[in-house]
């Protein structure tokens, strides 16, 4: 019998996971939490009978999820203001997350809100930048909404189509997952790479 058969136990399961993409979405420290690939698997255990959840009820939790977390970091930007950017640098805190998500914004305007949604790291930031800029409330939501329904619930549905139409991916679950996880580090690696190259370099300037 498959652990997540139990109803209490897929409840949670399902708050965990909303709560992951809460976080991820607004809250500065959530930026490293794997939302792409949660999201994506969280659909492709509906599909397979992993999870007893209705998949549009699973959709619209993750929706509102990601809509409210990207509504509490623009509260954080618009508060905040520019002191975000002189936010003192911490290991969970990098002035460069923000000044990517600043560039982002700058390039993309307000559909980098859409957009940013499929980028790691730099979802996490950009609507407490766009809170910073003071963007309008009413087009923030009307984004926000419009970002939320396609990364939300566009990548989950991705996962429960593919394992309801796919006998392939039913019988190589352990695969596709070691996958999933393995897509999810990359960018944080690319990150502490390119830390740990800008770092060595400025060690070399000053020796």
């Amino acid at each position: 019998m498959n652990m997540l058969d139990h109803p209490a136990l897929g409840f949670w399961v399902v708050i965990i996971a909303c709560a992951i993409i809460f976080a991820e979405t607004g809250l500065l420290v959530g930026f490293f939490l794997p939302g792409d690939s949660l999201l994506f698997t969280a659909g492709l255990l509906v599909s397979t009978g992993g999870m007893p959840v209705n998949i549009w009820v699973l959709m619209g939790m993750l929706i509102v999820s990601g809509f409210l977390g990207n509504q509490l970091g623009y509260y954080i930007g618009y508060k905040a203001g520019p002191a975000i950017f002189n936010k003192p640098e911490s290991k969970l805190f990098k002035r460069q997350h923000v000044e990517s998500a600043h560039a982002f914004f700058e390039k993309h305007g307000g559909k980098a809100l859409i957009l940013a949604r499929f980028v790691p790291i730099v979802r996490t930031f950009v609507p407490v930048i766009v809170g910073v800029a003071k963007m309008d409330m009413r087009k923030f939501l009307i984004f926000n909404a419009i970002g939320a329904v396609a990364w939300a619930g566009g990548v989950t549905y991705l996962g429960y189509v593919l394992g309801d139409n796919f006998p392939w991916v039913q019988k190589n679950l352990d695969i596709i997952f070691i996958g999933i996880v393995a897509l999810s580090v990359i960018p944080i690696g690319i990150e502490f790479i390119k830390a740990m190259i800008k770092r060595n370099k400025k060690r070399a300037s000053q020796a």
